[in-house]
C-alpha cells in the first residue's frame, strides 16, 4: 500500500501552444508521500506542436507507461475517464465595435422578424381581437388591454426560459439551451476521443 498511487485523468484541459503538458496537469494523483506526489506531477507527457492544431488526446496508457519509466515499483491505480482531451487555446481575435454593433442588429432584427412572422402564422392579432370580444363584448382593431401584457409576458417568459438577464443568472437550474449545449459538447467530446486518440484507430497489422 505504501507504493500505490492512484490517477484519475481529467476530462478536460487547457494549454497554450508549445505548452508541455505534465502528468499534474493531466490528471489528480493521491498517494500516501506528499514528495512523491510532487514527483510525479512534474513528469511529463506531451509537447504540444504546430500541427496539432487545438486538440490532443492522452491515454491513459501513455500515463502509466510515463510513470513507470519514472518507477517501476509504483503500484498505480487508474480511476476516472480514460482519456483526457487537452485543448490548445490560442489568443483570441480582439472583436471591434463596429463588429459587435453589426452583429447584435443581425441578430436583433433576425429575432424580431421570426416573432412577427410566426404571429402573423397565426393570426394572433386576429386571436386577441376575438379573445377581447369574448371577455368585454365590444369589438375593437387594437385590443391593447390583451396586447400590451402578452407583449411584456413574452419578454419575461424568455428571460425565464433562458434563465438568464444580461449576465445575471436568476437560479442554479440550468436553462434547456445550457443543457443541449452540454450534451453538444460531451458529443463532440466523445467524437474527438474516438478519432483524436491515435492508439484507438491503429491498424490490426501494425506492429
Amino acid at each position: 500500500m505504501a507504493n500505490t498511487v492512484f490517477i484519475k485523468p481529467r476530462h478536460r484541459v487547457q494549454v497554450k501552444p508549445g505548452a508541455v503538458v505534465t502528468l499534474g496537469q493531466a490528471a489528480q494523483i493521491a498517494a500516501p508521500d506528499g514528495g512523491l506526489i510532487r514527483r510525479l506531477k512534474t513528469i511529463p507527457l506531451y509537447r504540444i506542436q504546430p500541427s496539432d492544431k487545438n486538440i490532443v488526446i492522452i491515454d491513459m496508457m501513455q500515463m502509466i507507461r510515463a510513470v513507470l519509466d519514472v518507477d517501476s515499483s509504483l503500484d498505480l491505480q487508474m480511476i476516472g475517464p480514460s482519456q483526457t482531451i487537452i485543448e490548445v487555446v490560442y489568443e483570441k481575435r480582439k472583436f471591434s465595435s463596429a463588429s459587435f454593433v453589426l452583429v447584435w442588429l443581425l441578430l436583433f432584427v433576425g429575432s424580431a422578424m421570426a416573432i412577427m412572422n410566426f404571429h402573423e402564422d397565426v393570426s394572433m392579432q386576429q386571436v386577441h381581437r376575438h379573445l377581447y370580444e369574448m371577455m368585454t363584448g365590444q369589438a375593437v382593431d387594437k385590443p391593447l388591454l390583451l396586447q400590451i401584457p402578452y407583449s411584456l409576458g413574452l419578454g419575461i417568459g424568455m428571460i425565464l426560459f433562458f434563465n438568464h438577464w444580461f449576465r445575471k443568472r436568476i437560479n442554479e437550474e440550468p436553462s434547456p439551451l445550457e443543457v443541449e449545449m452540454f450534451n453538444y459538447q460531451q458529443s463532440i467530446d466523445q467524437y474527438v476521443i474516438l478519432h483524436e486518440n491515435k492508439e484507438s484507430l491503429r491498424p490490426l497489422d501494425d506492429a
